[in-house]
């Protein structure tokens, strides 16, 4: 089965570009394209892709926009933002929206391509570069939030929590397990467990929970 995607950027080029990489996989597929938020939203609706590659500043409805939109309706395709740099006043936004991933716009072809598949396999995708600038936008001294992250930390155990924190790292589950020398699959449990624990929707709410807890 290929992962039907859809791709919305303003940009043409950048649209054509997109296709290009991720159809080059071989397990990719763009079933449309959309030039606006608007038909961002009714692509999704009249193609229900797995995964959307959705620019955070679209014209008509932002990335924002189009995510509540999406959430309004329970469409469940994940989507993945792209971002000029990782600086934009909503992107914190969006990930409190649910947004599956961040990946930089410049980003390596083979980057794009692992974001997409993790998406479509309920692992979102936090590019480390994007990682440290969205995190730097979060004030973590906020102290209700700090307060909360930490009741949710508690929550874990010690392996938990190692891997949370590597979460909040940017890294992928691949790079945990190389890291604490552990094997993905039993990686993989973790992050359940940690979703489950904290009450955090997806990987990127993770993130930001091992922000604020000051993990």
């Amino acid at each position: 089965m290929r992962i039907r995607t859809v791709v919305a950027d303003d940009e043409p080029l950048l649209r054509a570009g997109v296709r290009t990489i991720v159809e080059s996989a071989g397990d990719i597929e763009v079933v449309a394209e959309a030039a606006d938020g608007r038909a961002a939203v009714e692509a999704v609706l009249a193609y229900r892709p797995d995964v959307v590659l959705l620019d955070i500043t679209m014209p008509v409805l932002d990335g924002l926009a189009v995510l509540a939109e999406l959430r309004r309706r329970t469409l469940d395709a994940r989507v993945v933002l792209l971002t000029a740099f990782g600086t934009e006043p909503n992107v914190v936004g969006a990930l409190r929206h649910e947004a599956s991933g961040f990946v930089l716009k410049h980003c390596a072809p083979d980057e794009l391509i692992r974001a997409v598949r993790a998406a479509h396999a309920g692992e979102a995708y936090l590019s480390p570069a994007v990682t440290r600038t969205v995190l730097g936008l979060v004030k973590p001294s906020d102290q209700e939030r700090r307060a909360t992250a930490v009741a949710r930390t508690n929550r874990l155990g010690p392996r938990e929590r190692d891997v949370l924190r590597l979460i909040g790292e940017g890294l992928s589950n691949a790079e945990i397990a190389a890291r604490l020398r552990m094997s993905e699959m039993t990686i993989k449990t973790y992050v359940s467990r940690i979703l489950t624990k904290t009450g955090c929707a997806n990987r990127v709410q993770a993130a930001l929970t091992a922000h604020h807890a000051g993990l």
